[in-house]
Formats: C-alpha cells, sequence, structure tokens
C-alpha cells in the first residue's frame, strides 16, 4: 500500500515580503511627499501673485477714472461696488472694476492701504495664519514684496 503524501500548497505572501514592500513604499513616500508639498506652497504664492495683480489693473483703472485710489476705508469693495463714502467717486465704472474680490488662497480677504506705507497703496495677506508676521507659510505677502515682483 503506498502511502498518499499531503503536500500543502502555500499561496500568498510571506511577513518578509509584506515588510520589505512597506519599507519601499516609505521610502519612497518620504522622498516625494517633501517635493509635493512644496509645490503646494509655490502654486499659493502664484495665485497670491495673479491676483495681485488682478487688483493693481483695477486700481489704476479705478484712478484713471477718478483721479485717486479708493481710500483705506473705502477698501478693495471700492473696486466691486460704487462707494457711498467720501471720496465718492464721480466716474465710477457701471458694473465696477472686478466682478468679485478674490480671497487669498488661505480664504481670506487680502487687506488694502491707501495711502500705503511707502508708496500710494499696499496689498497684502497676512498668510496661512491670518495673523501678521510670521514666516513660511504663516508670513505675510505683499503686492511689492521683491519674490512678488520678480514676476
Amino acid at each position: 500500500m503506498k502511502k498518499q503524501i499531503n503536500w500543502r500548497v502555500q499561496s500568498g505572501f510571506s511577513l518578509i515580503e509584506i515588510m520589505v514592500v512597506v519599507i519601499i513604499i516609505g521610502l519612497l513616500a518620504s522622498i516625494v511627499a517633501p517635493a509635493v508639498l512644496n509645490r503646494a506652497d509655490d502654486a499659493r504664492i502664484q495665485k497670491v501673485q495673479a491676483d495681485f495683480r488682478n487688483i493693481q489693473t483695477a486700481l489704476k483703472l479705478y484712478r484713471i477714472d477718478n483721479y485717486v485710489y479708493p481710500s483705506s476705508e473705502q477698501g478693495l469693495e471700492a473696486l466691486v461696488e460704487r462707494p457711498t463714502i467720501n471720496p465718492v467717486p464721480r466716474n465710477w465704472r457701471q458694473g465696477g472694476y472686478l466682478e468679485e474680490l478674490p480671497r487669498d488662497p488661505w480664504g481670506n480677504p487680502y487687506h488694502y492701504l491707501s495711502p500705503g506705507e511707502s508708496r500710494e497703496y499696499d496689498i497684502y495677506t497676512l498668510g496661512a495664519d491670518g495673523v501678521s508676521g510670521g514666516e513660511g507659510q504663516n508670513a505675510d505677502i505683499s503686492v511689492w514684496d521683491a519674490k512678488i515682483q520678480e514676476d
């Protein structure tokens, strides 16, 4: 009588194989993640730059029509709706100068001063934290920053 040998065939992965794959994925993620995060920061800066250019164009058109920039009290809202506080513009363009006011990449409104600290006006964002000062994502960005002017 012959004995039958019952060999089980194992299918699947061993613990060692799974751990090697997990380590490889972790290494790849540690290399790729910082690059992707930096690109997101760059995209936010580019949005701020584009918003500043659009607002500056609207402010120039407002000044051409009304001989002055909107006051700090009127704010950037003067580019969307006709101001009712002095100096009330006499030649305000029907439909405004912007369809709507853009918000910074972190969802906050842009700040505006006229006259500005060193120029006729200032436009700036307070960064991700919404508080004056900070570094990195939390840094304030002004329309007059060298980083913005390079482009």
